[in-house]
């Protein structure tokens, strides 16, 4: 007698395509957002407006780019943005003022590169500070960063007793001129903060791929246990990540205070939330041990043009507040089915 089975029809393609979309979420919706926007606001895509927009973007991703590797290793750095605000301070303190060495009775007024490389270091050195806090005190780096976020966002109100420093021009009797050029210069009329956020963005995709240390990131963020077993330096590599992301909120908070011409205690509030929702949108996992500089790339252009659309839209700023709060959680969520479709698959 000759049977007949009951075909049942398979599932594998509806979910292979689901996965693929998820996968690729960074530029679907850098997509929908370019269309939407381009459609209803006007002059969306002039060259002014794309200039600003590039700015806007590369501020984001230079922090995406610092805050990529604290998230693969399985970290979070919730300081980024007292971090920039801190450094944009200390910047504008020492054009306006100098730093003032009391024992001899005199001030120095640093040149801009030395202004630059004080203020980019100064962010390493907090980074460290948030390593050192997670790898020999074992303070959870949500706790850790959370704590040095109020830690440099006190201190750059303290700086200034809560004042703008302002107009940082510097002056010719100093030698500390020429501070403006890093935010608001260009080179071949593309923005200098856009050309800085390529190169970095260039070598940092370089180091994760293709260097020893790289490799050392993602085996920390997928198991650091296996990874110290494997040899791994598991505590240099988590403090090295902080120190990174350290350094990039310190240039992020140069450029910002240079563009401006002018530093704020309050500058960078939130900037941490848009990196995060950056990093995340364009791929990475917040368990670690998965995400890619690119990714975060554009996921940080989906944040800087959502947020610029907005804007030339006329969205009200608390609506912005909910978008983009909203944009956070869909990025989590978008993770979360990424690594479920990931085993099924597996």
């Amino acid at each position: 007698m000759a049977t007949q089975s009951a075909s049942i029809p398979s599932t594998a393609p509806s979910l292979g395509l689901a996965a693929l979309l998820i996968r690729l979420r960074a530029l679907v919706a850098l997509f929908i957002v370019l269309v939407f926007f381009s459609t209803l606001a006007p002059n969306f895509l002039s060259i002014g407006s794309l200039l600003i927009m590039a700015k806007h973007i590369a501020i984001i991703a230079m922090l995406g780019i610092g805050m990529t590797y604290v998230i693969l290793t399985g970290g979070i750095d919730l300081s980024v943005g007292s971090i920039a605000g801190l450094s944009g301070m200390v910047a504008g303190a020492l054009i306006l003022h100098g730093l003032t060495i009391v024992p001899l009775g005199l001030v120095i007024y640093p040149s801009v590169p030395m202004v630059v490389l004080i203020a980019v270091l100064l962010g390493g050195l907090i980074g460290l500070a948030n390593g050192t806090l997670v790898t020999r005190l074992g303070v959870a780096p949500f706790i850790a960063t959370l704590g040095m976020l109020y830690v440099a966002r006190g201190a750059a109100l303290l700086l200034s007793d809560g004042a703008t420093f302002p107009n940082l021009v510097g002056s010719p009797d100093y030698g500390n001129q020429g501070f403006p050029w890093l935010g608001a210069g260009r080179m071949l009329g593309v923005p200098v903060p856009v050309l800085i956020v390529l190169m970095l963005a260039l070598a940092a995709a370089f180091v994760a791929a293709r260097t020893p240390f790289g490799r050392y990131v993602y085996a920390v963020g997928g198991n650091a246990r296996a990874a110290l077993l494997s040899g791994v330096r598991v505590g240099g590599v988590t403090r090295a990540v902080y120190v990174i992301s350290g350094m990039c909120a310190g240039l992020v908070g140069l450029l910002v205070a240079s563009d401006l011409v002018s530093a704020h205690p309050a500058s960078g509030q939130t900037f941490e939330l848009s990196a995060i929702a950056a990093v995340v949108l364009g791929g990475a996992s917040l368990a670690g041990g998965r995400g890619t500089i690119g990714g975060t790339m554009v996921g940080a252009c989906v944040i800087g043009t959502l947020g610029d659309g907005m804007v030339m839209m006329g969205v009200s700023e608390f609506w912005q507040m909910v978008i983009k709060g909203t944009v956070i959680v869909a990025a989590v969520v978008f993770d979360q089915l990424q690594a479920r479709f990931g085993g099924r698959e597996s």
